[in-house]
């Protein structure tokens, strides 16, 4: 053995370096591994079941753990290799904007939990395609995790965005892919244009809808002509709806379902004139007046000014939400779409 090291340009290990050799045996306790001019490699005694399979003489690669035990073996693990092989791969994956599938084993509340080639990553909740996004109301969290945890187990196509190694940071997309894929969706839809789709889900501020994997908002006031307090009372997830597109940004899309539809205002105002007297139900109260519901669709304002003289007239002296009075129409502008009214006798 001195005679053939000494014709070698022989080089110590260093710690994480990849090594390649042969399997010696396989034991239930112990796997041996003949490293040539550096020795005999062993694997760790948690690796054994991991590495059972292997048969003697199989040609390995393990990474060198950086120590030896006390019969002079050096210790190796296919575990840390493997990983590190992922590791190379994964860096290349990135650079080139290779797309490959993943599959989620566990989520927490920020995103899914995604194991690569023996590198665990993440693909937090923002980068996860529209028709995978957890939608909640009132951003309820367990909601959240149980649309989280539906993935589970299920095949995903993400890109990688981020690798370090050092760090031990490995970030998952789906949304870079769906990103270069819209883009060419949304040459299709302009501004003006109906497009269908499906409610994906519902908020306090409005309804996201999926229009063919690309990512839409229905404002609150955009759902109905009617004055929409509660969304899930107009909509319900899994809708198809048929909607305006109003404004697209940043490949999304602003919708209105409601300018699809006739607008109620102009049918039931038309009966109005200046000096008919209306009933109606106060919505709003502010210092300058107070709003009042006269028809499913039609809300008008009472100046301060129009209701009274006196120390007294305070919009929230003279109202109270929800209160029902009889009031007379002082001016009608139809183009701005306005109503003003008066509670003076």
């Amino acid at each position: 053995m001195d005679e053939l090291l000494a014709g070698q340009d022989f080089k110590a290990f260093e710690e994480g370096e990849l090594v390649n050799g042969k399997v010696l045996s396989v034991k239930k306790s112990e796997i041996l591994v003949d490293l040539g001019a550096h020795g005999v490699g062993i694997i760790p005694r948690n690796e054994v079941a991991f590495s059972r399979n292997l048969k003697v003489g199989e040609e390995v690669q393990a990474s060198i753990l950086g120590e030896e035990t006390e019969d002079g073996y050096q210790l190796v693990s296919f575990r840390k290799a493997a990983k590190d092989r992922g590791w190379d791969e994964l860096l290349a994956k990135k650079a080139s904007g290779e797309v490959i599938e993943v599959t989620p084993f566990d989520v927490n509340r920020g995103g899914l939990l995604i194991e690569f080639n023996g590198v665990r990553g993440f693909m937090p909740v923002s980068q996860l395609a529209v028709e995978h996004y957890p939608r909640a109301a009132a951003g309820d969290r367990s909601e959240i995790i149980q649309k989280l945890s539906s993935l589970i187990g299920k095949p995903l196509t993400v890109k990688v965005i981020d690798v370090d190694k050092k760090n031990n940071k490995l970030i998952f997309s789906e949304r870079d892919i769906a990103k270069t894929q819209n883009a060419e969706k949304l040459e299709g839809i302009t501004v003006g244009s109906e497009v269908d789709g499906v409610v994906s889900g519902i908020v306090d501020f409005g309804a996201f809808v999926n229009v063919g994997g690309i990512e839409g908002l229905v404002h609150i006031s955009e759902v109905s002509w009617e004055r929409v307090l509660d969304v899930s009372k107009y909509l319900k997830v899994g809708d198809e709806v048929h909607a305006k597109v109003i404004s697209v940004d940043n490949g999304r899309l602003s919708l209105s379902i409601k300018q699809t539809l006739p607008d109620p205002w102009l049918s039931e105002t038309a009966h109005l004139k200046k000096g008919d007297e209306v009933e109606g139900t106060i919505t709003r109260i502010t210092p300058f007046g107070a709003f009042v519901q006269i028809t499913p669709s039609v809300e008008a304002l009472v100046h301060i000014t129009e209701m009274g003289s006196g120390k007294n007239n305070a919009p929230e002296k003279v109202f109270a939400l929800g209160d029902k009075k009889k009031f007379t129409v002082i001016d009608i502008d139809l183009p701005a779409r306005k109503i003003a009214l008066s509670l003076k006798k």
